[in-house]
């Protein structure tokens, strides 16, 4: 099973408390660790997650450079957390805009976790879907042969996967939006979606299985007849 999360909230949690936007952030990166234990112990086989979007270089420079270093933070203190339990790190998205420290950070824990056996953990960073579709067709040129299948490879190399990953079964998003936000278009052709009002930080282990739970409720027809999953 693949889970994608929007992991949205962290900027009203703080505001809603009086406290800086990083401060959010910070405490989002808490709930992360929380979601990604409870994700490997739902035997979840792949688990994406929306860490930064291209056009959150929208933000303040000071917000952006704040989410920068807790992300190297991150990779730092949790990739061996990751190691011990054999979940496999891999960051997608674009890579020519990240600093040459963050850089190095992310292939020492994607090599670190390479041998891993368990749950995928993919780390969307400077992330557009729409950029990465258009660079895969680009890719593709004009292959009258492609299949959707080959198109879905060309993603992978665009987004720098080091895995195969298939495509999207549930996305989760938190904080009350009911949007993609640009996130994974091709890959949730068929996914089904959980919105929930509880903004990121606050998300635990029991608002995780809840998402799960309303999948395991519902009948997929890909366009057809119902299928049991």
């Amino acid at each position: 099973m693949h889970v994608a999360i929007i992991m949205d909230g962290n900027g009203r949690w703080a505001t809603q408390r009086g406290l800086p936007r990083t401060a959010g952030h910070v405490e989002g990166a808490k709930a992360v660790r929380i979601a990604v234990e409870a994700a490997a112990r739902a035997k979840v086989e792949i688990l994406t997650l929306y860490a930064f979007s291209s056009a959150n270089w929208t933000r303040p420079p000071a917000e952006i450079s704040a989410l920068m270093r807790l992300f190297g933070q991150y990779l730092f203190t949790e990739t061996r957390r990751c190691v011990e339990q054999s979940i496999r790190i891999n960051v997608i998205g674009r890579r020519d805009r990240l600093g040459e420290n963050l850089l190095r950070s992310i292939e020492q824990s994607e090599r670190s976790s390479a041998a891993g056996s368990g749950m995928l953990l993919r780390i969307a960073v400077d992330y557009s879907s729409q950029h990465s579709i258009m660079q895969a067709a680009r890719r593709a040129g004009r292959d009258s042969e492609l299949t959707p299948q080959d198109f879905h490879r060309l993603l992978h190399e665009v987004d720098h996967c080091a895995y195969p990953a298939s495509e999207v079964d549930l996305l989760i998003r938190t904080g009350g939006e009911r949007r993609l936000s640009d996130f994974l278009l091709w890959e949730c052709a068929f996914a089904e979606f959980h919105f929930s009002d509880c903004l990121w930080p606050d998300f635990d282990e029991r608002q995780f299985r809840s998402a799960l739970e309303d999948y395991g409720g519902r009948q997929r027809r890909f366009g057809g007849l119902s299928v049991t999953h």
